[in-house]
């Protein structure tokens, strides 16, 4: 297995002068495939993120990202939980049934983002396990929010996948990671248009389980 994950890492192509290995290559096209099919709301988003997590997960951890690294676990984790939940969200005519946040769910968001994005900072400062401590912690902590939001069919996950990506773009390539930079570019276009998509789907699902009353 280490053999593979060495041959991934030291093999790949050479785009416009920048080397891309197989891992950060493949890892990232299921990384985007995952968010064309959460839009969809297709249940095939989950095994197609596992994937990607196993690769990226290596791919950072030889970048010194630890922040990165340790993040593909937690995406593991929580994708398993999101392949459950939307197993059991099932809803005949709109697929998986979503729906838009409660002002107490967005308070916990906001916080959650807030708090884990400081302890984590700090703790990977503590064991120098990042070089950019700061923004790695805020991109861990988003993505862990933003699954567990996806995963509760919620509509605000699209906006903190914003957030993380603007962190993002500037933190991979100052890493070196520049085909994972074009990638969350491409990211935050395909967020815009699926929170867009989530938020009508949502409003017709309300709409119809909303009973009507007679005048």
């Amino acid at each position: 297995m280490q053999a593979v994950a060495e041959w991934l890492l030291g093999n790949g192509i050479t785009v416009l002068g920048q080397k891309i290995s197989w891992a950060e290559l493949v890892g990232q096209l299921c990384a985007l495939a995952v968010v064309f099919l959460a839009q969809r709301r297709w249940v095939a988003t989950w095994p197609v993120q596992v994937s990607a997590t196993v690769l990226l997960f290596a791919v950072y951890a030889s970048a010194h990202l630890g922040g990165l690294a340790v993040r593909q676990v937690v995406i593991l984790l929580i994708s398993v939980y999101g392949w459950w939940a939307w197993n059991r969200r099932s809803d005949p005519v709109y697929g998986v049934a979503i729906r838009k946040a409660t002002g107490v769910e967005r308070l916990v968001l906001v916080g959650v983002l807030a708090l884990g994005t400081s302890a984590f900072a700090l703790l990977l400062s503590a064991l120098d396990a990042s070089w950019a401590p700061w923004p790695d912690a805020w991109i861990f902590i988003g993505t862990g929010v933003a699954f567990w939001a996806q995963g509760r069919g919620l509509v605000e996950f699209w906006l903190v996948w914003l957030a993380v990506d603007a962190v993002g773009v500037p933190l991979q390539i100052a890493s070196g990671l520049h085909f994972s930079a074009a990638i969350y570019l491409v990211f935050a276009a395909l967020v815009i248009h699926g929170w867009w998509s989530w938020t009508r789907t949502a409003r017709a699902q309300r709409e119809l389980t909303t009973p009507v009353t007679s005048g």
